[in-house]
């Protein structure tokens, strides 16, 4: 899941975090996080893959 911060919207990348962490729990029966959200450069990038069964 890449986000990508335009403009004033990179002084509010706390908001970034939190949709990040909103949708690592509503996808959390179908999917585990790989790599937890980081910055990089203008986007915060989160690595999901499929939950084993």
């Amino acid at each position: 899941v890449t986000m990508r911060f335009r403009g004033r919207e990179h002084a509010h990348r706390e908001l970034g975090a939190e949709v990040l962490t909103r949708i690592e729990k509503d996808l959390e029966e179908i999917a585990q996080v790989e790599q937890r959200p980081a910055m990089e450069g203008r986007q915060m990038v989160m690595v999901l893959g499929p939950r084993k069964k």
